[in-house]
Formats: structure tokens, C-alpha cells, sequence
């Protein structure tokens, strides 16, 4: 029930999941600051959220983090040192969580440092959100719930929620991120060992696993926490499931019953998702596309796709859809050809526009050599040059630096293999230059 693995990146991804001490079997809590011997850390948080915390707090937002000695000497001059080091602490959490929050949220909500890295984008969460109440879902138990991201969105698609966390601190800051956003009537918090949850009572069960551990990334889906083996049994229990999952997942380890889903958001693949129960289609392959939304679906492994040579034109197939392995799909829209059995670039003779793929007209094929590319470019009076690689060992960086690059045009060289020969192609983006 796989792809064709040679056409996947090279090795396990996972972008968005540091180590979370707050999820099952994982040591010790997590804090927006640092809490000095002693200190109960849900005490420090509990007050940022008084009165005096909250004034602190709210006088932070533009503050600079380059001046943070001094602001901090100035606020401890009126206030008390622990809070003026929380309120730092979650100016600057807030600071960085715009990115996946947007400001109008991240301002109002709390985090903890693993919680701003753990968390799903707003984008990711609300298309899975999207997903449970199309299908009817009016109640969700999110298990390992971290600081609410999840729990935010399908409140937001009105389906009420129980949220789940043993960490007390990472269970309160959910609690005052649903109240903050004023979804408090939606979402229950309660601080609690997932597996001691009793979830019959819901139409649908989310389960977000930690993926690290003491060492780093954790790649083996049994060593997650709780266990991928759980994560299923829970999701088996349930009408409905959908389990958060890394993207480099092997595609022999996805259960049978489930629907596997990969993501991208602006060109990165964000997370894999398997969907259990009614409505999902078990055994299939789906890679959806953020923001355009456009999802590309396979039933079952599709034909083995052609290979052939370079046309005029080269499409790159976006992650989730590589890592969905639906490569050759891409290949029978375009009604084009792979330029190597095991490269996922595909070229076609036709001009093709999809969310899918990222096009581009090739103007020059030639063998790898780095002499010949820098004469070429020289002439071309080529001053910004786009490096993208598959199949290749060559650093862009290091290609950059040789290529000595001086001139007002620009260019993308590929470096990949065609027909199992190491190649450059020179071309840039359909419908335009390359831009710096």
C-alpha cells in the first residue's frame, strides 16, 4: 500500500514538533520563562493574567527584545523582578507566534517556548477543522491538546470541544487562550493523562503524539508519545479521527483503515494527518495544498509514470505531494514524463499551470560542469541565481560562491539527473523572471 519511495526527499521530515514535556511520558513541564528553585511555574503564569501582570503584559507588544536589559531595568523599578521576567518572557513568545497565529491572536493568547514551536498553524488547523465539521462532527476529545492551537480552530468551525493535557502549566495556558479568544463556552480544558480519557461521549477523537524525545526527533512511529499504536486504537474507538502525525512517515507504517493526508502552507510541508471512520476513504492518498486548498486524492498507487527527455518545460510538484506520492499524477495532468525514474521533476513539452507544481522554461541543458555554468551565466550577465537540487550532492551555497555572479538578469539552475546522468538545467519561473 505504498508510492514509489524513490520519488520522497531524502530521509524523515518533521518541521513542526519540538520535544513537549507536556505530553504523555515526557519529563518535567514546560514555561514561558525560566522559573527560578522553588517558584511553581502555573503561579508565575497565573499571575501575568492579574491585573498588574496583565498591564505589564500589554505594554510589552512593541517592545524590542535587542533592548531587553533596559527595558527590563526600567519595568523593575515599579514592579516585582519575577513578573517583569515572565511578561518579558511572553512578550517575546508572542512576538514569534504571529507567524503561525497572526497578530490579532497571538497578542491576546499565552504560550509556553514548546508550545509556540509544537503548535499547528492557524492555516493547517482550520482546513482540519474544515474537515470534521463538513463531515457532520459536533464534538471533538483533542487529546495531548499542547497550548489550544487545535482546539482554537474547531471551536472556530463550532464544534464544541474537550481539550486534554497532563502538564497543569500547558493546561492552563490552553484554559486562558480559550477565554481570551472568547471560546471558552466552546472548549473545556482539563488536565489529564490522554489514556485515562474516556472519549465515547464524542463524535470525533484528534490526537496530536509528541514526536521528540531527550534525544531529538523521534522517526520511530512507536516511540512517539503516546504511541502510534494507541493513537490508532483510540481512533479505531471513535465514528470519526484524524491523528497527527509526522510527515516522513513510511508509507508501509500507515494503517490500513486510514486515510493519509499531507499538507503544505506556502510551499512547506507542515504535517501528515491520518483520518479514520465515516467519510474518509481508507487506503487513500491525498495532498492538499495551503492556502489555495486544492487537494489532489488517489484511491489506490497509480500506474508507474514515464520517463523521458527534457521538454521546454519543467514543473516541481509541491511536498505534500511528493511525500503523498502522488508524483505520477501530476505527470498524467500535464500529460508529461519524469526526466529520471527516481527524480521528482517533471517535464513536459506543453505549457501547465496546477497549485500542484511550480513551472519553469527551460533554456539550456548541458552535463554537470561547474566551468561551463559559470561561462554561461557570465554571459547571460546573470547577477541572482535561483539553485534547486534533487538528486544532486552540490550545495547551493557553495555553488553560488563559485559562480562569482555579477549582472542585472536571473536565473534558476536545477541540479539533478537525467536518464541517471548528473545535469544542469538553466531556465526560470513560467510567466516571468527569477526575483531575488
Amino acid at each position: 500500500m505504498g508510492r514509489v519511495n524513490a520519488l520522497a526527499p531524502h530521509g524523515p521530515h518533521d518541521p513542526d514538533r519540538p520535544h513537549d514535556p507536556a505530553r504523555p511520558g515526557s519529563p518535567g513541564p514546560s514555561a514561558s520563562h525560566a522559573p527560578s528553585d522553588g517558584e511553581d511555574p502555573v503561579a508565575a503564569f497565573l499571575a501575568l493574567r492579574a491585573p498588574e501582570g496583565a498591564e505589564l503584559l500589554a505594554g510589552l507588544r512593541s517592545y524590542d527584545p535587542a533592548q531587553e536589559l533596559a527595558t527590563a531595568t526600567r519595568l523593575r523599578r515599579s514592579h516585582p523582578a519575577h513578573l517583569v521576567s515572565a511578561a518579558l518572557g511572553q512578550a517575546r513568545l508572542r512576538q514569534r507566534a504571529v507567524a503561525k497565529f497572526g497578530a490579532e491572536d497571538a497578542y491576546r493568547m499565552f504560550f509556553t517556548p514548546n508550545g509556540v514551536e509544537q503548535a499547528t498553524r492557524t492555516s493547517v488547523a482550520g482546513r482540519r477543522a474544515q474537515r470534521f465539521a463538513a463531515g457532520g462532527v459536533r464534538s471533538v476529545a483533542d487529546l495531548c491538546c499542547g497550548i489550544g492551537g487545535d482546539a482554537i480552530a474547531l471551536a472556530r468551525a463550532g464544534i464544541s470541544v474537550l481539550a486534554v493535557d497532563r502538564d497543569p502549566l500547558t493546561a492552563e495556558v490552553a484554559r486562558a487562550n480559550a477565554a481570551a479568544l472568547g471560546l471558552d463556552g466552546l472548549i473545556e480544558v482539563r488536565c489529564a493523562d490522554v489514556t485515562d480519557v474516556d472519549t465515547s461521549p464524542y463524535d470525533a477523537v484528534f490526537v496530536d503524539p509528541a514526536r521528540r524525545g531527550g534525544r531529538g526527533r523521534i522517526f520511530d512511529p512507536e516511540a512517539y508519545s503516546p504511541p502510534l499504536s494507541w493513537a490508532v486504537g483510540a481512533a479505531l474507538g471513535a465514528p470519526r479521527a484524524a491523528l497527527k502525525i509526522a510527515p516522513g512517515i513510511p508509507h508501509e507504517a500507515i494503517p490500513e483503515r486510514a486515510e493519509a493526508e499531507w499538507i503544505s502552507d506556502g510551499g512547506d510541508v507542515k504535517e501528515a494527518v491520518l483520518w479514520f471512520g465515516e467519510g474518509f476513504a481508507a487506503g487513500s492518498y491525498r495532498a492538499t495544498v495551503l492556502p489555495d486548498g486544492a487537494s489532489l486524492w488517489s484511491a489506490g498507487p497509480p500506474p508507474a509514470p514515464p520517463v523521458g527527455p527534457v521538454g521546454r518545460y519543467l514543473y516541481e510538484p509541491d511536498g505534500a505531494v511528493i511525500r503523498a506520492g502522488l508524483v505520477a499524477d501530476v505527470v498524467a495532468r500535464c500529460r508529461g514524463r519524469l526526466i529520471d525514474e527516481t527524480i521528482a521533476y517533471v517535464t513536459g513539452d506543453e505549457p501547465y499551470t496546477s497549485p500542484y507544481t511550480s513551472g519553469y522554461e527551460i533554456t539550456d541543458r548541458m552535463p554537470f560542469n561547474m566551468k561551463k555554468l559559470k561561462a554561461l551565466l557570465r554571459e547571460r550577465e546573470v547577477g541572482v541565481l535561483t539553485v534547486k537540487k534533487r538528486g544532486s550532492a552540490v550545495e547551493p551555497e557553495e555553488l553560488r560562491r563559485r559562480m562569482k555572479l555579477h549582472g542585472p538578469n536571473s536565473a534558476t539552475v536545477f541540479l539533478t539527473r537525467v536518464a541517471g546522468a548528473p545535469t544542469m538545467l538553466i531556465g526560470h519561473p513560467m510567466g516571468g523572471r527569477d526575483r531575488p
